[in-house]
């Protein structure tokens, strides 16, 4: 089976784009930047809950803490929020904010309160990223694009294993993708 494709920016603009032209815009823009953002599985977003992003005072998290029932592996984790992602977040909330905040944190039509579950919010990712034309794309594609750009911008593999939640460098490696451009930059670095 063949890895998920990174997508470029462009290509993530592109499906952002398309996601703004379609019901629950808010909601489908936060769930997919959670993935490109912050690097979190598809099964960690489909987790979250209302109060394991908002502050008591309403404000977003900073960080937010993933139980080990939350996560693959069953090891719990800290999954940092940058600025970008706070707004996004915030966006998203300003719309649906219940009163109940320990529930999901994205509903769907059919189940308001319990919301996505890993399968169903890998399908939805699936069909998002096939209506732009994205061959290659998955609900793992997020993630795998985090980690590169990080990666392209220098950060550490350890940072980046941290980052991901993983237990090993080999498994961080295996998401790094390079490319042309990469390459080029590199050997201007000489």
């Amino acid at each position: 089976m063949s890895q998920a494709k990174t997508l470029t920016p462009q290509e993530l603009r592109r499906v952002t784009d398309y996601v703004a032209t379609r019901k629950h815009a808010a909601r489908n823009r936060a769930m997919l930047l959670m993935t490109h953002l912050a690097g979190m599985r598809v099964g960690e977003v489909a987790a979250l809950r209302v109060d394991d992003v908002i502050e008591a005072n309403g404000d977003v998290r900073r960080e937010i803490r993933l139980d080990a029932d939350q996560t693959k592996g069953s090891h719990a984790r800290v999954v940092f929020v940058g600025e970008k992602l706070q707004k996004e977040l915030a966006k998203y909330l300003a719309l649906y904010n219940p009163a109940d905040r320990s529930q999901k944190l994205f509903y769907t039509q059919k189940r308001m309160k319990s919301g996505f579950d890993a399968n169903t919010l890998a399908q939805h990712f699936h069909h998002l990223y096939r209506a732009v034309g994205i061959e290659g794309a998955s609900s793992h594609s997020g993630r795998r694009s985090f980690i590169t750009n990080l990666a392209s911008k220098g950060v550490g593999v350890r940072v980046l294993m941290s980052l991901a939640g993983h237990r090993n460098i080999s498994t961080t490696q295996i998401y790094i993708d390079v490319n042309d451009n990469q390459k080029r930059a590199a050997v201007e670095l000489v």
